[in-house]
């Protein structure tokens, strides 16, 4: 097999799949130094930054460099300026990666129509890799026109990003956690790319527990009073840390899970609590629901939901009035939202309804150029 001393690999990688990192493995197992030009346009709708970083994750050989580039140039394989354009393009993302005068490009790997005249106009000897699909039958196309389908060929990232996520909020009782389980194992139930369908369980439930446990240890240790759940204080930057870690275990969750996952709480429901405890707004947790990305929200209402005190809860007469917030909360942002209500199967029920026509709908891409 012929060894190249500087290979290079082409694309839009919107978003990468396994024939890309196919493509890119096969490079690097024949070349000295291999680029890999991401070639985004400013109109498509997953950044060039996620793509640049979602790659330099799948391939971290030192020899593989990641150039990012904008190329907003149209496409047109007949027209030799365009062609001109383009190249000039793919020239300044190694002249930014390598230096101005780096290492000519000897080698041209490619599996599209276009890779021969690509790999001409860099003098370069062109190499074609799996060029009819055959061993990873999938491209960019069905990755945005279905993203499901083309699920068992996505790395943990680019799932994490294209995951549904959906969010069941509300007030203390009203059956979020239990909801949120059940929905994960309803669609886990399906089989396929569905089995691996998680739910992501309430950190500030543990952060609460963990403190209270502290609490207890130190009072014990001072030989004071054993405190109780009402005799905590909290600090603004506890409400912060809480909706950080809420967020990472998500991410977490979202990296190994199907195309659906449901978080039972998030940042705007740690916000509501911040508001409830301390009777201010937290920019700092807005902030990090800002950052967020959820796609539905469910919202348990207290109707036809018994209260029921296990301890941990401020009461009924709270309940009501928090109700209250996440509902206008939710309203008052325009955020896409159900509220279920019943007993248990039938708020199961129609939150699965309002899960199927979110999934049913797809996810929206622009086109590439």
């Amino acid at each position: 097999m012929t060894g190249f001393a500087h290979g290079l690999v082409i694309g839009k990688f919107y978003p990468p799949h396994a024939g890309h990192h196919h493509l890119i493995d096969t490079a690097a197992a024949r070349c000295a130094l291999v680029t890999v030009v991401v070639a985004a346009s400013s109109v498509e709708t997953i950044p060039l930054a996620c793509r640049t970083a979602w790659l330099r994750e799948a391939h971290p050989q030192p020899h593989v460099v990641i150039a990012p580039v904008v190329d907003d140039i149209e496409v047109d394989y007949d027209d030799p300026e365009i062609w001109a354009a383009h190249v000039a393009v793919f020239r300044h993302a190694l002249a930014l990666s390598h230096g101005a005068a780096g290492p000519e490009v000897d080698a041209v790997f490619s599996s599209e129509e276009y890779g021969p005249e690509l790999a001409r106009r860099f003098a370069a000897t062109h190499v074609a890799v799996d060029p009819g699909r055959e061993r990873h039958p999938v491209s960019g196309t069905l990755v945005r026109a279905d993203p499901v389908a083309a699920w068992p060929w996505l790395t943990p990232p680019v799932r994490a990003h294209l995951a549904w996520r959906v969010v069941v909020v509300g007030a203390e009782s009203t059956g979020t956690t239990t909801l949120a389980r059940a929905l994960a194992a309803h669609y886990a139930d399906r089989g396929g790319v569905w089995a691996a369908t998680r739910w992501v369980p309430e950190y500030g439930r543990t952060y609460c527990e963990e403190k209270l446990a502290l609490a207890r240890r130190a009072a014990k240790a001072a030989g004071e009073p054993e405190p109780w759940l009402d005799d905590l204080r909290w600090a603004p930057e506890e409400f912060t840390l809480i909706a950080e870690r809420q967020l990472a275990w998500e991410e977490a969750a979202a990296r190994a899970g199907s195309p659906l996952l449901f978080c039972d709480t998030d940042a705007l429901s740690t916000a509501l609590w911040h508001e409830r405890y301390l009777g201010t707004v937290s920019q700092d947790v807005l902030g990090v629901h800002e950052r967020a990305r959820h796609d539905l929200w469910i919202h348990t209402s207290v109707d036809g939901m018994p209260f029921e005190q296990d301890g941990w809860r401020d009461g009924e007469h709270i309940r009501h009035g928090m109700d209250r917030r996440f509902r206008a909360e939710l309203a008052d942002r325009g955020l896409p939202h159900v509220v279920v209500r019943g007993p248990h199967e039938e708020r199961l029920a129609a939150a699965v309804q309002a899960v199927d026509t979110l999934v049913a709908t797809g996810r929206p891409f622009a086109p590439p150029l």
